[in-house]
């Protein structure tokens, strides 16, 4: 699965040439019987299977052997904290990430307490494994890194980084199907423009995302 569209566009130039680096470990290397076996029945009944806690161990810890100091190891969960535009960039900006991949009902907890395996989400759904998870983290990530996305600027400008929706964008042509560029836009005064921009992705922001609205964008009395 790996690295699927992490091996194209922007993602899959900046891993040709280098930029960063993917190691993928399958965990079923590291059974330990003759039927590769790495899950087994819940303990206490229930349905599905847990993936065995002597098993992931071994594979965190081929994942860190190489890790630079300080690498955090992540596990891709619903139940984790929510991955937001902050902890992309602050995992972008350290020195890597080992991420374990869930599969069937879960994974031990006890493998996930005995490594400080921190776990995150990206969102109140559930996948049928961490697979594409990771590769959700990893793009928010690596499109961070400089030179990847080729304009800085941008990036500074984008969904979030001022903890705002974006607000609404145009190009040509002027006219479509009776819909026509906000004037301001056509104005050329870039102060007016800031403000339209900034006024509605306020706006946005309020309607559609109050959670956001209320930690990042509302003014603070």
């Amino acid at each position: 699965m790996f690295p699927g569209p992490l091996g194209l566009s922007l993602a899959g130039k900046a891993l040709e040439d280098g930029t960063w680096a993917l190691e993928t470990f399958d965990i079923r290397s590291f059974a330990t019987d003759k039927h590769r076996s790495v899950d087994d029945t819940p303990a206490g009944g229930g349905a599905g299977m847990v993936m065995r806690a002597d098993i992931a161990a071994l594979a965190i810890d081929a994942g860190r052997a190489d890790a630079a100091p300080g690498t955090p190891t992540l596990y891709l969960s619903p139940r984790g904290a929510p991955l937001t535009q902050a902890r992309a960039h602050e995992l972008a900006e350290g020195p890597g990430v080992v991420l374990l991949c869930g599969r069937f009902e879960g994974v031990d907890e006890r493998v996930l307490a005995a490594r400080g395996v921190e776990e995150i989400s990206i969102g109140d759904y559930v996948l049928s494994g961490g697979e594409l998870a990771a590769q959700v983290l990893i793009d928010a990530c690596v499109r961070l890194l400089p030179g990847v996305a080729g304009n800085e600027v941008s990036l500074a400008e984008e969904s979030f980084a001022s903890g705002l929706l974006e607000y609404p964008h145009y190009t040509r042509p002027r006219e479509w199907e009776g819909r026509a560029i906000p004037e301001v836009l056509l104005s050329g005064d870039h102060e007016k423009i800031a403000k339209w921009r900034r006024d509605q992705a306020e706006a946005i922001t309020k309607a559609r995302r109050p959670d956001l609205w209320e930690r990042y964008g509302k003014p603070k009395s």
